[in-house]
């Protein structure tokens, strides 16, 4: 055997050795019950038709690979961005794991979330006791400022009533009466995070705000959304509005709790929204969310409070973030500063350094629907095509809005969008119209393997590459580090395509 305490291979290596392809092989011969290899080809091939893309677009009863996750993620992500505030999800502790490790392994990051552990008892008699216990013994271990309940199937299958329970276990003495635990029911088996996290800002904006009385000031609130790169698109937004001036609250700023440094401290809490800060929103003039589609309920709710809403889709590139910067001026009576409007020019200026590398690319964008949305502008705004646009968690809606945005466009007529589509969906419409660049997450590369189109991961969850979320794809900045992103894909292709000394290598070329 290859592996001793002097010489330790990683996994990789390993399972090439000649001991472990014996292995493998005798296991697939003896116990799969396998078809032979021939046939397993030509229905690989089979899967590639337009015949195959049919039958497969036309299935109802079956997802397979669905590009989003459910509620409760979302509702865990939205209390990070929180002071001290610690999720408590209703449930059993196999689905908070699930959570944890999601967001874990996205940012590199400890993520702490408690469950009130029900099993099969909780099941049937319901999980109020349960609910008592965990908010006692999450009080006191971890002495958050505030516990932020949702929930997951099992809680919402049989009813359990949040107000009621967290009411009884304030009454049985399990946190103070005045102790902040606001609550969202986020069933699991509808939705999607994105909904989870629309419930769960409300549910906390509504614990503060409900029976406040509102007296309008100046500030600005900003809902981020449900967004994998917050570390860096937050900090990028808070730049660019303190070059501005403005008076502002991020509501749910979680780019600290997921980018801790290693200094010997560890901190289970760090940054967040302060909720005095959360208390004092209610006054603001207005609310504005950098992603529609995470935060109707959310922007309802401020409406229906007197404050004046907009919304965006994941302002990225030029035009999405000059519109994002015109609306906070004209909020906040503050002007767009010239440090801005150099930033703006440069990202001009780069893309037009390189618009023939991009021009007339094809590509296929997977995702959330506002960033789905984003991308698909972005990418127009280089010369690009998106060729096919989808979204699991898109709704009729999403669709119709993408289908004008992408019809204003030359470079839009060609699109087609795919709202409720998965993953498996868009494999067969990369073999049967293929692109030169797919845009998604890290699930994407199943894809590239399949269908050999190159994967450019600008999405959450991205777990098989390192950092990329502390840099921001929002605003010009961001909008700069997405076109360099796709250019050195362009770039590594070309590579790749002409890197064969004498057969191939005629344009490996030093300069490009």
């Amino acid at each position: 055997m290859p592996q001793s305490a002097d010489h330790v291979l990683d996994h990789a290596p390993l399972f090439r050795e000649p001991e472990y392809k014996e292995m493998l092989a005798n296991k697939k011969k003896l116990f799969e019950c396998g078809v032979p290899d021939a046939q397993v080809a030509e229905q690989g091939e089979y899967t590639k038709s337009w015949e195959y893309r049919e039958k497969n677009l036309a299935r109802e009863a079956l997802v397979v690979n669905p590009a989003k996750a459910c509620q409760p993620l979302g509702a865990v992500f939205a209390a990070a961005g929180f002071e001290k505030t610690m999720s408590f999800v209703h449930g059993s502790q196999g689905c908070v794991a699930y959570y944890r490790s999601h967001l874990s392994r996205h940012f590199k990051e400890p993520c702490s979330a408690v469950s009130s552990s029900m099993t099969e008892d909780a099941a049937v008699f319901g999980g109020l006791n349960n609910m008592v216990d965990g908010l006692a013994n999450t009080y006191s271990l971890y002495a958050p400022k505030m516990i932020a309940v949702s929930t997951t199937c099992m809680a919402e299958v049989i009813g359990d009533d949040l107000h009621s329970f967290i009411q009884t276990a304030k009454d049985k003495g399990s946190v103070p009466q005045e102790f902040d635990v606001p609550f969202a029911h986020t069933p699991a088996f509808v939705g999607s995070h994105v909904d989870g996290y629309d419930n769960a800002v409300k549910g906390i904006l509504e614990h503060f705000w409900k029976d406040a009385v509102r007296t309008e000031g100046s500030k600005i609130n900003i809902i981020p959304g449900f967004d994998g790169f917050c570390v860096g698109n937050n900090r990028e937004l808070k730049r660019l509005l303190d070059l501005m001036g403005v008076d502002y609250t991020i509501l749910g700023d979680a780019s600290d709790q997921f980018d801790t440094p290693s200094d010997g401290e560890f901190r289970m809490f760090d940054g967040g929204t302060k909720l005095d800060d959360v208390k004092a929103a209610l006054d603001a003039k207005g609310t504005i969310s950098l992603q529609h589609w995470n935060t109707r309920k959310t922007l309802e709710f401020a409406k229906e409070k007197g404050q004046e809403t907009a919304s965006f889709h994941y302002p990225l590139g030029i035009r999405a973030t000059d519109e994002l910067l015109m609306k906070i001026s004209a909020l906040s009576g503050k002007v767009i500063p010239e440090a801005i409007r150099l930033e703006r020019g440069r990202l001009i200026d780069a893309m037009a350094d390189s618009q023939s590398w991009l021009h007339g690319k094809k590509y296929a964008i997977y995702g959330d629907p506002d960033f789905v949305q984003a991308m698909a502008r972005f990418v127009m705004e280089t010369g690009g095509e998106p060729i096919h646009c989808l979204a699991t968690n898109g709704t009729k809606h999403w669709e119709e809005e993408m289908r004008a945005m992408l019809d204003a466009s030359p470079f839009g007529k060609e699109a087609k969008v795919w709202a409720g589509k998965d993953l498996w969906h868009l494999r067969s419409l990369l073999f049967t119209e293929p692109v030169d660049m797919l845009i998604g997450n890290s699930y994407g590369k199943y894809l590239e393997r399949d269908t050999g189109t190159p994967l450019l991961r600008l999405t959450f969850p991205v777990f098989d590459r390192h950092h990329h979320h502390r840099f921001p794809l929002m605003g010009y900045q961001g909008g700069l580090r997405v076109l360099t992103a796709l250019l050195d894909k362009v770039f590594d292709k070309l590579d790749d395509d002409t890197i064969i000394p004498g057969e191939t290598d005629y344009s490996f070329d030093l300069t490009r």
